[in-house]
């Protein structure tokens, strides 16, 4: 791959990174997946890429805290998508610099590597709706077995105000903010996307992260599951699949697209409440497992919908798998994949600290093949 012609993902052997990779080498264009191999899962990742495109995908082991490393990929790249993170508001109230580190000045490095560029390729950065907070100016009420909005509102929309709260809102909120100044005061031609809860296939959840994913390898594991609150609590869950057509309209309109943030979710068809997710699959897994309960976490917003609203003007873009399916279609993929007698991670770690070692043998072969 010379320059100017592969897309690098940073975090590309992660959940939402394999489906991106996935989507763009299915179009016949050239991946890069950066990323430092230390989440749970991604080595499985990685190597069913390589596997499945040795010709169109390429893996760096590398850390986004590295700036050189890091700058040396985006020199070379057609245009960048940044999704490399720690993700667990628990882990950062663990180790707040980590999460500074990773999420803030990984993110730095990436835009000035941009910047560097004399014309700098397109930037989308994945966000989180955890950048609006808790929410505190809209009224939330309960209707029968969950949260609503107390005013009727869809959703929320781009225009709310910005609440960081916790060391991983802020975090992210900041990287948020920062790709966004980037195409106002330098012409980098960026994308945020402020997403809601993403599930789907290739996802290895835990507790801190990815819990609809955590609750199906839990009970696949006959593994009790703790409901943090009441489980009214509602989010509205999108499939993976569809996050990716989002992120390829997005870069595709670019001209369009430049210095926009888009609130991305399944919306008001697809919030559900946790309680409901879990009765879901139970009832598609056929199995029971004990169901622990405990107060509610830190942060935890009662309801969050995304209002999809201007993603579906501008991108012509609306979710089209319902969470009923899209539980079902998670729960036979990890039945196939994950093996029966491993339990799923309860909790997340600092892990994601720095470079791993590849100590797989056939990961190392795949990627000493691939061009």
């Amino acid at each position: 791959m010379t320059k100017g012609e592969y897309t690098l993902i940073t975090g590309g052997a992660g959940f939402v990174g394999s489906n991106l990779a996935n989507g763009l080498a299915a179009r016949g264009e050239p991946v890069v997946i950066a990323d430092n191999l230390s989440r749970d899962g991604v080595r499985a990742n990685a190597e069913w890429l390589l596997s499945r495109y040795p010709r169109l995908v390429r893996l760096e082991v590398v850390d986004i805290r590295d700036a050189e490393a890091i700058g040396q990929l985006v020199s070379m790249a057609r245009q960048v998508f940044h999704l490399a993170a720690q993700v667990a508001v628990t882990t950062s109230l663990e180790d707040p610099a980590l999460d500074l580190n990773t999420n803030l000045l990984g993110t730095f490095n990436i835009l000035e590597a941009i910047r560097r560029r004399a014309t700098p390729p397109p930037l989308l950065f994945t966000s989180t709706n955890k950048v609006y907070g808790a929410l505190k100016g809209v009224e939330v009420t309960r209707r029968g077995d969950a949260y609503c909005y107390a005013d009727g509102r869809l959703g929320i929309n781009e225009e709310t105000p910005l609440d960081f709260y916790s060391p991983y809102g802020c975090s992210k909120g900041s990287a948020d903010q920062y790709v966004h100044d980037y195409a106002r005061i330098f012409g980098i031609p960026t994308v945020v996307f402020r997403m809601s809860c993403i599930y789907g296939t290739r996802q290895f959840g835990t507790e801190d992260q990815g819990w609809v994913a955590h609750f199906a390898r839990s009970l696949l594991a006959d593994a009790p599951i703790t409901v943090y609150g009441s489980g009214h609590q509602v989010r509205d869950i999108l499939w993976a699949d569809d996050l990716v057509r989002a992120m390829l309209a997005a870069m595709d309109r670019i001209d369009e697209t430049a210095g926009e943030i888009f609130n991305i979710g399944g919306g008001p068809t697809n919030a559900v409440s946790v309680q409901r997710v879990l009765d879901r699959l139970l009832q598609v897994s056929g199995r029971r497992v004990p169901i622990h309960r405990a107060t509610s976490r830190p942060g935890d917003q009662k309801v969050y919908i995304s209002d999809t609203g201007k993603a579906r003007r501008v991108l012509d873009w609306h979710p089209l798998t319902p969470w009923q399916r899209g539980l079902e279609l998670l729960f036979e993929w990890l039945e196939s994949s994950m093996p029966p007698t491993r339990a799923p991670v309860a909790t997340s770690s600092a892990r994601v600290a720095g470079v791993t070692a590849v100590d797989d043998e056939l990961l190392r072969e795949l990627a000493r093949e691939a061009p």
